[in-house]
């Protein structure tokens, strides 16, 4: 059986969330019976020639842990995964850089194009959420008819945060007029799920679906994801 091909786009340290991720893709993969190769690709290495370095995956995962080594070289990934259609999840930082990459090459914003331009810096994309959800669990309204609802099969869910930001109101909805969709909301009504519903799998989530799922209890939305890749792998071997 060939394996599955996952580049993890972030700057590995061994922190928690990175091991987590590691960790979920390992056994949700066995309990689909799936085999996988997984590679963390840094996020400097992108910077250029990143269509050749990439090519070879099967499906992406924008890692948590920003501020990234370079935001561009992850929104180079992101632009690469969502043109060509690779099955991509992007959790906290990774929901982070999709938003960005929205603005660099879809809106074509100059700004976050500079190469000094700092994503970690207030700006109209991403906030600064005025409570951290660092180590919170939180209830999700899921949207009716989108793809992660679906994938549920539930209305509502609790998942679990490591994060300080937030997508800016003003942008989510420029970018729900250019095909993103939200797929989820805390109660509040702020965004905590994207998803690109003409792709065949492109969700982002400032939640990390990783620090929940275990061997006994695989999280839906890793599995669902790693269907896609496999689907993916036997189309383009």
């Amino acid at each position: 059986m060939d394996s599955i091909r996952i580049g993890i786009i972030g700057d590995y340290d061994a922190r928690p969330s990175h091991i987590a991720t590691n960790e979920a893709i390992r056994h949700c993969a066995a309990f689909l019976g799936l085999k996988q190769e997984t590679q963390w690709v840094s996020t400097n290495s992108l910077e250029s020639d990143f269509k050749e370095k990439l090519s070879t995956f099967n499906a992406f995962w924008g890692a948590p842990g920003s501020p990234y080594k370079s935001a561009q070289g992850a929104m180079n990934a992101i632009q690469f995964a969502r043109e060509n259609n690779f099955p991509f999840i992007g959790t906290c930082g990774g929901f982070q850089h999709v938003v960005l990459e929205f603005a660099r090459d879809v809106f074509d914003l100059p700004e976050v194009k500079r190469p000094d331009f700092d994503p970690y810096m207030p700006n109209v994309f991403i906030s600064g959420l005025s409570c951290s959800l660092v180590g919170e669990t939180q209830r999700i309204l899921l949207s009716d008819g989108t793809k992660v609802a679906q994938i549920y099969g539930l209305v509502e869910t609790e998942e679990r945060y490591n994060c300080s930001f937030g997508l800016s109101s003003n942008f989510a909805d420029q970018l729900t007029s250019h095909g993103v969709v939200i797929a989820g909301t805390d109660e509040n009504g702020d965004v905590r799920i994207l998803e690109i519903p003409q792709n065949r799998f492109f969700v982002a989530t400032l939640f990390q679906p990783q620090l929940s799922s275990t061997p006994e209890s695989p999280h839906k939305l890793i599995l669902a994801y790693l269907k896609d890749a496999e689907v993916f792998r036997l189309e383009y071997m």
